[in-house]
């Protein structure tokens, strides 16, 4: 039995509306303990087998001699099997493994080795899967390198050997760089967030027939944002107002960005408190209201604070977080609450879904008192102490960009590429967000959509429409 294997995400983004449900390694080790091997259905691991066999089947069905590469684990017998399907549906199988496959294949009169083949037309990495959380040496590290130089197809199964099925963080050591992954029973978080993207190329996922929707999730892979029409009877006021306060001397544009999507993004009005005296006021577009910081209504504004808004921006913070009526921190707004225990201590005292921060990786480096390395180590947890300490929501930005606030379940973004990397994407990012609280969506719910409909514009733009730089972002984050 088995069921069919259902692509989750491609290289042109996520795949399908609904937000997804993902579940670490210890969830899917309890679920695997739940449901033992039985006399009236067939095991788990020769359920997975076939649905290797299937998708590899599907993926190059034209293939005749096909690698499969088997580790001493549950992810070494999936792939034992899944190398008998193959065998009997006519296939040149060339086997590697340890002694104890060796072994098995004997009993099938499958072809056994202990060095990798020379040629193949397809490769299946069932090597570790969730089983690696230690540095791959040794064999099965010649093993992963000799994948990686494959110009054909690699299948992994369940996670990219190497790949930390949690975190999508690489031990040390190689990983697989797989062109399509195959996850067994649950998705798992690591997948989309971290390494894994890279790693795991084309997603698929199948349940092996299991319902795994008992099983709390330990995060959610969000879903395309429900599109909603505004009344036609309606008018600015209805949409909210929102304040830029940033750009320093040199650094106007960044304000001035995420001042233009905050206007794209649906704000009814957008107010541009500049750290500057701008030498050029005709750069700044005529829909924006340029204001002082002194003369705007703060309690009746969404701020949108940090956007290249230099050193300079500390004395007016403690009266930003006070008194705004919602706020999104960004850039240099976070740099210096990393250097105020006593600003910290303020932004806590916020409601939680009036406030968002939007730090990269460096930033919430600086945030937690750490470095890079250990907050991308565990994207997850880092962005989930970081809401906690500061009763925010956070949006811990990169490769699968995750949000998390106290009280909701962390979501992982599925959109984006690296057409966002380059300067002001985040400034851009902030000014969507802001829009969308100043429109009455709650912080949680609002980071959450503006971080997808952020990564969508990159997904959808033309091939033959070249670089994607900030200002074009702004513009087309209204899609």
């Amino acid at each position: 039995m088995s069921t069919r294997s259902e692509r989750i995400l491609g290289p042109e983004g996520v795949l399908g509306a609904p937000e997804i449900a993902l579940h670490g390694c210890k969830a899917t080790r309890t679920l695997e303990q739940q449901y033992p091997d039985a006399q009236t259905t067939p095991p788990l691991m020769q359920r997975a087998g076939l649905a290797i066999a299937e998708l590899a089947l599907a993926l190059a069905p034209h293939s005749n001699t096909i690698w499969v590469a088997c580790g001493p684990g549950n992810n070494g017998g999936d792939g034992l099997i899944a190398a008998q399907y193959l065998q009997r549906w006519g296939k040149k199988v060339s086997l590697t493994g340890p002694v104890s496959v060796a072994k098995a294949a004997a009993l099938d009169g499958l072809s056994w080795a202990a060095e990798a083949p020379i040629k193949c037309e397809l490769a299946i990495d069932a090597l570790f899967g969730i089983g690696a959380v230690r540095g791959i040496t040794g064999v099965y590290a010649d093993w992963i390198a000799q994948l990686n130089q494959l110009q054909v197809p690699v299948l992994a199964v369940d996670v990219p050997s190497g790949l930390h099925a949690d975190s999508g963080m690489a031990a040390e050591g190689p990983w697989v760089m797989a062109d399509h992954t195959l996850s067994l029973l649950t998705l798992k978080p690591g997948l989309f967030t971290g390494n894994g993207r890279d790693a795991c190329g084309q997603i698929w996922w199948n349940s092996l027939g299991i319902d795994t929707t008992q099983s709390p999730a330990d995060a959610l892979l969000s879903g395309a944002p429900v599109p909603r029409i505004r009344p036609h009877n309606s008018h600015k006021g209805s949409y909210g107002d929102v304040a830029i306060v940033g750009g320093a001397h040199g650094m106007e544009g960044a304000a001035i960005l995420a001042a233009s999507a905050a206007l794209c993004g649906g704000a009814g009005r957008v107010f541009l408190s500049l750290r500057s005296k701008l030498a050029a006021p005709q750069a700044v577009p005529p829909e924006l209201m340029v204001r002082t910081l002194q003369s705007l209504p703060l309690d009746q504004l969404t701020v949108v604070a940090g956007c290249g808004a230099g050193e300079q921006l500390a004395a007016d913070l403690p009266a930003i977080i006070t008194q705004s009526q919602q706020l999104v921190l960004d850039a240099d707004a976070l740099n210096t609450l990393a250097q105020r225990p006593d600003l910290q201590s303020l932004l806590s005292q916020r409601p939680a879904h009036r406030t968002v921060l939007t730090p990269h990786p460096l930033e919430a480096a600086r945030l937690l008192g750490t470095n890079v390395q250990s907050v991308q180590s565990d994207r997850l947890q880092a962005a989930q102490v970081l809401s906690g300490r500061f009763n925010a929501c956070v949006v811990l930005k990169g490769s699968g960009s995750i949000i998390s606030a106290p009280n909701h379940t962390t979501r992982i973004n599925p959109t984006g590429n690296a057409r966002l990397a380059c300067a002001g994407t985040g400034d851009v990012l902030a000014g969507l967000t802001g829009a969308l609280m100043a429109c009455g969506m709650p912080g949680f719910e609002a980071a959450s959509e503006a971080v997808y409909r952020h990564g969508r514009v990159a997904d959808t733009w033309p091939a033959q429409g070249g670089g994607l730089t900030a200002g074009q972002l702004a513009r087309a984050v209204s899609a």
